[in-house]
């Protein structure tokens, strides 16, 4: 039997269009069997749109959708027949094996601790984002579902991020490592320290305190585990950071057009110029430097742009809960979802969710906090 992904199809700023197309490049190149959530009749005349024989896409009928101006925890208990809730009692009844939204990120918290519950020996859940760096890419948690923190929610962030990252990214025994602005034991404030000596008292792979700047150059750790508010500023700054650089470096290369464009065309000149040149040398000479001013800015360029693009990574796990539960960026088009599902299929497919039990139900129980 295939895996069994449910999509909150209404869910984002380019549903119910973009979720649909996404669903379907989804079922054909994974072959997984995909539920769509959401008003049937809009579901109905999108799927219309596609070639979907043989695929296996489900529509289930969901007529409400929580807005993103509604309060989550509100919002999925005044609304039972939302696609988030409707969604999510799918993966709890073992319907289906997982739940994928572009929706209200709130709601889809909410909603999973609700309907799903929280794992044996977790008392927080926690967002893993995939994020991109020099080297390989590194899981960041909790990118915003936990703000307040103590030691030992940060210690489960940590349980939960080795086993998805051995288990989803196939990173054998991975490095965790604590954010913290020094890589000395004693740098951080009150809960940063307290966290590292739980860390380091571990059964982990655990190395030490790691810098922004050590995750992003010098390939220090594969997990970094920081507090929800902490780690989303990172993970916002880095979007930032990405973003300004690629439009930075378009302009530069804009800039200096005229100069690149001439560089190009000297292949072709220094060819036709030469004695006996037949006619397949300019044409030649032509590709050559097309070729070498692609190599000069463009390619390098669109290369950054993919590394650092999220719709490549599909979108943010949420740790710590009774079920796979993967939340997308809002803007996510048919690209996005499709990896969004993706990633869902991949935590399935290496039992992650097993793995988490068992690390969590199993672990020490947190060493006592220094009266």
């Amino acid at each position: 039997m295939s895996i069994r992904i449910v999509l909150d199809a209404m869910g984002g700023d380019n549903a119910p269009h973009e979720t649909v197309k996404g669903a379907v490049r989804a079922a054909r190149a994974y072959g997984c069997t995909v539920f769509l959530v959401g008003s049937r009749a809009a579901l109905t005349t999108e799927l219309a749109r596609h070639n979907t024989i043989g695929l296996n896409l489900l529509i289930i009928d969901a007529p409400d959708v929580v807005d993103m101006r509604e309060s989550a925890a509100q919002a999925v208990r005044r609304k039972p027949h939302s696609t988030h809730i409707v969604g999510l009692k799918l993966v709890r009844d073992g319907k289906a094996d997982a739940f994928v939204s572009a929706g209200h990120s709130g709601a889809t918290m909410a909603g999973a601790l609700l309907v799903l519950g929280r794992l044996p020996g977790i008392e927080r859940p926690a967002l893993a984002g995939v994020f991109p760096t020099l080297h390989q890419p590194v899981l960041l948690l909790d990118i915003g579902a936990t703000t307040d923190c103590k030691p030992d929610y940060l210690l489960q962030f940590a349980q939960m991020g080795s086993t998805y990252a051995e288990r989803v990214m196939g990173i054998p025994n991975p490095r965790v490592a604590l954010l913290a602005n020094g890589e000395e034991e004693t740098k951080g404030d009150r809960l940063v320290q307290e966290a590292h000596r739980l860390l380091r008292a571990g059964k982990l792979n655990f190395v030490g305190n790691a810098e922004p700047k050590d995750m992003l150059l010098h390939r220090s750790c594969d997990v970094l585990i920081a507090d929800g508010f902490v780690g989303n500023m990172v993970l916002k700054m880095g979007e930032a950071v990405a973003s300004f650089m690629i439009k930075k470096v378009k302009a530069e290369n804009e800039r200096n057009l005229l100069p690149r464009l001439l560089l190009s065309l000297l292949p072709t000149a220094l060819l036709t110029l030469l004695p006996g040149a037949g006619r397949w040398r300019a044409p030649v000479g032509a590709l050559l430097g097309s070729a070498g001013l692609l190599g000069l800015g463009l390619f390098p360029l669109l290369r950054a742009r993919q590394a650092s693009d999220y719709r490549s990574y599909g979108g943010a796990l949420l740790l710590g809960v009774k079920g796979i539960t993967v939340i997308a960026h809002g803007k996510s088009d048919a690209f996005a979802i499709m990896n969004a599902i993706r990633q869902a299929k991949e935590a399935v497919a290496t039992h992650t969710l097993q793995g988490m039990t068992a690390a969590t139900s199993t672990a020490p129980p947190a060493v006592p906090e220094p009266a």
